[in-house]
């Protein structure tokens, strides 16, 4: 007797918690914003049955997104901090010449070396952004619009009409931008490695929860004792350091850079964390939604043209997309303020 009270008990909790399951990823941001870009490849083979065929397809899908991936998971980090940075793409600009003249200097310098002093000089501009802004407490979006312009300027009176050419490069660096493993780009695998350990950072570590509690309440997040502006600091300091590498992407995947590599980048970078989750408002999202927005966006830009839709059309699907994003963050927001003050007034009432 007790065995069959038991057994329907435990189906029925088996099913409840299935449910639940169910219910949180149908809620996922990620899962959707997911959703829509298989939905696009879809669309896209179908339109055209060779867009995936052969090696080229498929690697230009993987590795194109890359770069603006790794921006992407920078820009998470300071964008749940309630702040943002403007100043990724010249970041990335100004690093991608620095690599080719590195090279042109010191053509024998190992790669990885390169590597390590393109996310160096990233980290450097991202800590002039960081200190301004948590020791200086001027608004991100205004100091991050100045250096915008100033590392733009630098690059452009350092460059004028000079350029990076394909031929300043080593072999053994241009063929990070065609080489694979298992079908799948180097950079690529590079950019998922990055993702990852930043993902499991500010997901596992207690430092890392405590980029979401400063994003959420930064006032709170003082008065409990948070390091508010070490984190700030932080988290502009490891955006900066992956434009920079960015910037050794940028160079290895196109082998030329001249003076308007990164243009555009950094709105690009934000887009793709506000699509894959991340609240404008701070405090809520993952690298992993904002990493499955950079490859939409980039998935859009080669998909809507092989549908044969004007560019002014594929800018509007960008912007609906994220207006949409905001405008759903806002309502959850919202939902979220009315459950919390439901929840305190049932406590007051029972009490």
């Amino acid at each position: 007797m007790s065995d069959t009270l038991v057994r329907p008990s435990a189906e029925a909790a088996d099913k409840s918690r299935a449910a639940r399951l169910l219910g949180q990823a149908l809620r996922s941001r990620e899962i959707a914003v997911f959703a829509v870009l298989v939905l696009l490849l879809v669309v896209a083979t179908i339109a055209n049955p060779r867009f995936l065929v052969g090696s080229d397809g498929w690697r230009d899908l993987l590795v194109t997104p890359s770069i603006l991936l790794l921006l992407a998971v920078g820009q998470t980090a300071v964008i749940i901090t309630r702040n943002v940075d403007l100043s990724v793409g010249s970041t990335v600009g100004l690093t991608a010449y620095a690599v080719g003249k590195i090279f042109v200097e010191f053509p024998g310098i190992p790669v990885v070396v390169v590597f390590v002093i393109g996310a160096l000089i990233g980290a450097v501009l991202g800590l002039i952004n960081g200190a301004l802004v948590a020791f200086g407490r001027v608004p991100a979006l205004v100091v991050t619009l100045g250096t915008m312009y100033i590392y733009r300027g630098v690059f452009l009176e350092w460059a004028g009409s000079d350029r990076i050419n394909a031929g300043d490069l080593p072999g053994r660096f241009l063929s990070l931008g065609t080489k694979q493993v298992l079908t799948i780009p180097v950079l690529t695998i590079i950019a998922l490695v990055v993702l990852a350990v930043v993902g499991f950072y500010l997901r596992s570590m207690r430092s890392g929860r405590e980029f979401y509690a400063i994003g959420s309440d930064p006032a709170a997040a003082r008065l409990y004792g948070l390091p508010v502006t070490r984190r700030v600091l932080g988290a502009f300091i490891l955006c900066g350091a992956l434009a920079g590498l960015a910037g050794v992407f940028y160079a290895a995947r196109y082998g030329t850079v001249s003076s308007g590599a990164g243009r555009n980048l950094e709105l690009e970078s934000v887009a793709a964390a506000v699509i894959g989750g991340v609240a404008i408002f701070g405090g809520t999202g993952t690298v992993w939604g904002a990493g499955i927005g950079a490859f939409l966006l980039v998935t859009i830009d080669r998909v809507l043209p092989l549908l044969g839709i004007s560019d002014f059309w594929q800018r509007a699907v960008v912007g609906a997309l994220i207006i949409a994003a905001v405008a759903l963050d806002r309502v959850l927001s919202l939902r979220r303020e009315r459950q919390l003050k439901q929840a305190r007034d049932e406590a007051r009432n029972a009490s």
